[in-house]
């Protein structure tokens, strides 16, 4: 009888043993068609600081030409700066609904050159722009539901996606899952292959294959080959949990992409607070969070004071640098910093903070980085473009309550 118990408690002792290392997130090895999903990711504590210098003054363009909301800014292999500049209409209406979207090109100088793209119907609230590796211009549009190709003299050469037929009547919020207004919180729509429901960003892989994030509604990434054939999707709307690690696939607003030398795709899932990060099949890899410590109890430069804050801000940008070491730059809306991490996700250093001053931002709504050192952030709220000059070589350690 001795034998028999001690027998059983040998083997519920293994059968625990065995279960604890199942479970995701513990360092286990993986069993086939598992996910690597952690509990609760490592704090990144004491991130260095890196200084940085906002070159004053760089754009040059004349006191008629003022902007408005910049959401993008791209740089191709010449040097010149894109700027997607949303300058609204200052005389006329209606206020909703109107047509604000202007591609200003600008030389390696600062110095203003022309505008790209004028009167182009895809054109409506334009929200992302890329160059591509052969100097076509990307726009991907919001409002239009649209991804359009502009070859280097400024013509349209490709269009994915397809403008609604007017007059369209005000629908952003119907049937999006979103449940604002007036009970329009029924179920989005399925997918469709082709098409659009609010896009944000575009990437491309080392074939040439073309990401779109897609978006505000279709909570999804669109592939299509070079041509503009439809491949594939992945993704749907849903939540990231209370440490933004849950649910890999789900999407809350995915808001900008890229893809690196080894053809990773990075989602910045923005209101599930993290970066996905996946093959380009589709195939989930690891999740990437800003838990960098912060001052919770500064006030924001817009909106309340949360009563509760997260230790995992939100992702809004993707930018993926060229030089021999690829590193991820992104920004979160608040405390307003611009980071700068490793491929894998390690935070390796962090400047900024949010403000109306030079070396402030207010919602960083894109990011350009042609060389390590060098940034365009796509100032939004400040309506501007800021170039920055950094530092790293003279960072500092930052404290656990440091902006």
């Amino acid at each position: 009888m001795k034998r028999l118990v001690i027998v059983l408690f040998v083997l519920i002792a293994l059968i625990g043993t065995f279960t604890a290392s199942r479970t995701p997130g513990r360092g286990a090895a993986l069993m086939p068609g598992e996910v690597q999903v952690s509990a609760q990711q490592t704090r990144n504590l004491n991130v260095p600081k890196i200084p940085f210098d906002s070159v004053p003054d760089y754009f040059k363009y004349p006191p008629t030409m003022n902007l408005g909301e910049v959401l993008a800014v791209a740089v191709n292999s010449k040097g010149h700066v894109l700027m997607l500049n949303h300058p609204g209409s200052a005389t006329s209406g209606p206020l909703y609904g109107n047509a604000t979207t202007q591609l200003l090109e600008f030389d390696e100088t600062g110095k203003f050159l022309r505008e790209v793209g004028h009167g182009v119907y895809g054109l409506g609230y334009a929200h992302g722009a890329r160059y591509d590796k052969h100097d076509n211009l990307w726009i991907v549009d919001k409002g239009t539901h649209t991804a359009m190709r502009f070859n280097p003299a400024g013509y349209v050469t490709l269009n994915l996606g397809r403008r609604p037929e007017g007059p369209d009547e005000p629908d952003y919020y119907r049937g999006n899952g979103l449940g604002r207004g007036g009970g329009e919180g029924r179920p989005a729509p399925q997918h469709v292959d082709g098409n659009f429901r609010a896009p944000t960003d575009v990437a491309w892989d080392s074939d040439d294959n073309i990401y779109i994030s897609d978006g505000y509604v279709n909570s999804r990434v669109a592939k299509f080959d070079k041509h503009g054939n439809w491949i594939k999707s992945w993704g749907s709307r849903g939540i990231g949990g209370p440490h933004a690690n849950e649910n890999p696939g789900q999407f809350n607003t995915p808001h900008n992409i890229g893809v690196d030398r080894q053809n990773n795709v990075y989602v910045a899932d923005r209101g599930n607070r993290r970066i996905q990060v996946f093959d380009r099949d589709g195939n989930f890899q690891r999740f990437i969070v800003l838990n960098a410590p912060y001052d919770k109890a500064r006030h924001p430069v817009l909106g309340n004071l949360n009563p509760n804050p997260p230790d995992e801000t939100q992702p809004w940008t993707i930018c993926i640098t060229q030089g021999p070491t690829q590193y991820l730059y992104t920004s979160d809306q608040e405390p307003g910093r611009v980071y700068k991490l490793t491929l894998d996700g390690k935070i390796v250093g962090m400047f900024g903070e949010s403000g109306h001053e030079m070396g402030q931002f207010s919602w960083i709504h894109g990011i350009a980085c042609p060389s390590e050192n060098t940034l365009y952030v796509a100032d939004m709220n400040n309506w501007r473009v800021q170039k920055l000059i950094l530092h790293p070589e003279s960072a500092k350690p930052s404290t656990a309550a440091n902006r």
